[in-house]
């Protein structure tokens, strides 16, 4: 049934094995300054600053997820004690200084934003509390707050967050979570009615309770790559692969340095194989950073490709907002499709259209790029990555080349890697969403594309598509007649759109592409399993509205 929350095994891996903000190297001398001493600055040689979430009066807990309840491995009711209620406002957190515990922390990084350098971000309004992990499923999450006060990382803001923005994040981390892609959480949503925050106008304040895997980012390698802190990237590196991706041998296989990558080693990573056995297999390897950098760009491609897949946008896809695990991340203009338009993007600001729909997957690559930048020395020093004169010194003069040659084609080769773990992806999450069993080359032609062009041309939901289509019979679509009858199912209430169509010539061009998808459900499921099959897609097709979920986080924004 799950733990209290006093229970719940909590832990702090992240401040115990990275190094601190080297002006408040303990709790104790975090926690015995005054809390405005803990405002902004730039931060050297450390990924995290200790710092404590600002006290708030009077809260409202306004609204808790169940399912984040039970993920994080909580007992239902827990969320009505005074505990919990005291923790997710920013009031109590798990340390003392008599006794210890865990003293909550902001982290450093930094990142590529909208294609120009940034310098110094990090958590301006979030603060982690601690590590837990759920001894069911032994799934370690890391807690945090956002809204909870200002930090080093907070620049000109106040650390606070509005009611709205904090509304909009809950609600799409847990409908993310709900379509199964992968995404950071939220536990709670906590009102602070005396907290009134200036934006655009004096608003009220709110702290989202927030949970993952982890928070690292890309932008997290980026700040010390551009500092030139080489022994924090390596740091950093190794305990991302051995405390948050699951220890080295659960990485990709390794693959030799200077050949064509093989086919089966792309499509199975052959995780779990001992490190120094394929070593012996194979012979000269990539060594252990290039495959981190293979598993990150793995999970990210898989990632984006269920954005596609079902339509939504992160309209400020910078490396500060792309995640190491793989997650949907930070939560500001964002979108599901409605008239799917390829061109379209969430973020009135982007003006160059830079993270729209079209272009999400390259963007993600191109962050991917800024990582393997950072992660070059290291990828690119293969089997000498471990020699103490690499590790003191680095490259020199005459091993340099060499070293950027490799890394380059490790980038290269895993950009390879990542168009066809995400075309793999998208044709699976594609292929369920129609209800196709069975996967065919002409499926992504005649299917998928010709879709997606009959969509945009005519000016039609893109979610409410797969939904009405799941409750087409076919018995209701064997003739053509009958095909351009169910056609006008899946026009707007007031019609279609589109340049040069008629209400015939739209439902004609429905009709064909409802013909060929016809023809491979039969293929898949044969004549008699068509209830099954409607069952099928409406579990992968949800009956919720996206256009909902966008008008109620603009109603909020």
């Amino acid at each position: 049934m799950g733990s209290s929350l006093a229970d719940l095994p909590k832990s702090n891996v992240f401040t115990t094995k990275l190094p601190p903000d080297p002006a408040f190297q303990t709790p104790e001398s975090s926690h015995n300054a005054p809390r405005e001493t803990l405002g902004p600055r730039l931060v050297k040689g450390a990924l995290y600053t200790y710092v404590r979430p600002e006290p708030t009066e009077a809260t409202e807990l306004l609204g808790v997820s169940p399912k984040a309840v039970a993920d994080l491995g909580l007992k239902p009711g827990e969320e009505l004690t005074p505990k919990f209620q005291a923790l997710v406002s920013g009031n109590e957190f798990n340390w003392n200084e008599d006794t210890g515990g865990i003293y909550p922390w902001a982290q450093c990084y930094g990142g590529w934003q909208f294609g120009s350098w940034a310098g110094q971000l990090g958590d301006g309004r979030a603060i982690s509390l601690f590590e837990c992990m759920n001894q069911k499923t032994n799934i370690r999450y890391e807690l945090q707050l956002k809204g909870a006060g200002r930090t080093p990382y907070s620049r000109f803001a106040d650390g606070k967050a509005v009611l709205r923005s904090s509304i909009r994040e809950y609600i799409v981390s847990e409908a993310l979570s709900t379509l199964g892609i992968p995404t950071t959480r939220a536990l709670s949503i906590t009102l602070l009615p005396k907290s009134k925050v200036l934006r655009e106008r004096m608003e009220p304040g709110a702290i989202v309770a927030r949970f993952a895997e982890s928070w690292l980012r890309i932008g997290t390698f980026d700040l010390p790559h551009a500092r030139g802190e080489r022994d924090l990237v390596r740091k950093l590196a190794t305990f991302a692969a051995e405390d948050v991706l699951h220890g080295w041998e659960a990485l990709p296989a390794a693959v030799p340095i200077g050949k064509d990558q093989p086919p089966h080693i792309v499509d199975n990573p052959a995780r779990g194989v001992p490190w120094n056995e394929i070593q012996e297999q194979q012979g000269i390897q990539e060594n252990r950073f290039a495959r981190l950098y293979r598993e990150i760009a793995r999970r990210n491609a898989k990632t984006v490709a269920a954005w596609q897949a079902y339509g939504f946008m992160n309209g400020v896809l910078n490396t500060d907002n792309t995640s190491i695990y793989g997650l949907s991340l930070d939560y500001g203009p964002f979108a599901f499709m409605d008239n799917f338009d390829p061109n379209y993007t969430p973020n009135h600001d982007d003006h160059l259209l830079r993270y729209s729909y079209k272009n999400q997957p390259s963007i993600i690559w191109w962050n991917l790029v800024r990582l393997g930048e950072s992660l070059g020395e290291l990828i690119g020093a293969g089997d000498t990555v471990d020699e103490d004169s690499f590790v003191k010194e680095g490259l020199t003069e005459d091993s340099a080349p060499a070293v950027v040659k490799r890394a380059e084609t490790i980038i290269e080769r895993a950009g390879d890697e990542f168009r066809i773990v995400f075309l793999n992806e998208y044709k699976h999450l594609m292929s369920k969403r129609l209800g196709l069993k069975t996967k065919m080359e002409t499926d992504f032609q005649v299917l998928f594309s010709e879709l997606l062009d009959t969509l945009e041309a005519l000016e039609l939901d893109f979610n409410h598509f797969f939904r009405r289509l799941s409750d087409v019979p076919l018995s209701s679509i064997e003739t053509e007649h009958q095909r351009k009858d169910v056609a006008s199912v899946f026009f707007h209430e007031e019609g279609f759109g589109g340049i040069g169509y008629t209400s015939d010539s739209a439902k004609e061009r429905i009709g064909r592409w409802l013909d060929s998808w016809r023809s491979r459900i039969l293929e898949d499921w044969g004549p008699d399993s068509d209830e099954e099959r409607r069952k099928a897609m409406k579990a992968v097709n949800p009956k919720v509205r996206q256009s909902l979920l966008n008008w109620y986080s603009d109603l909020f924004r």
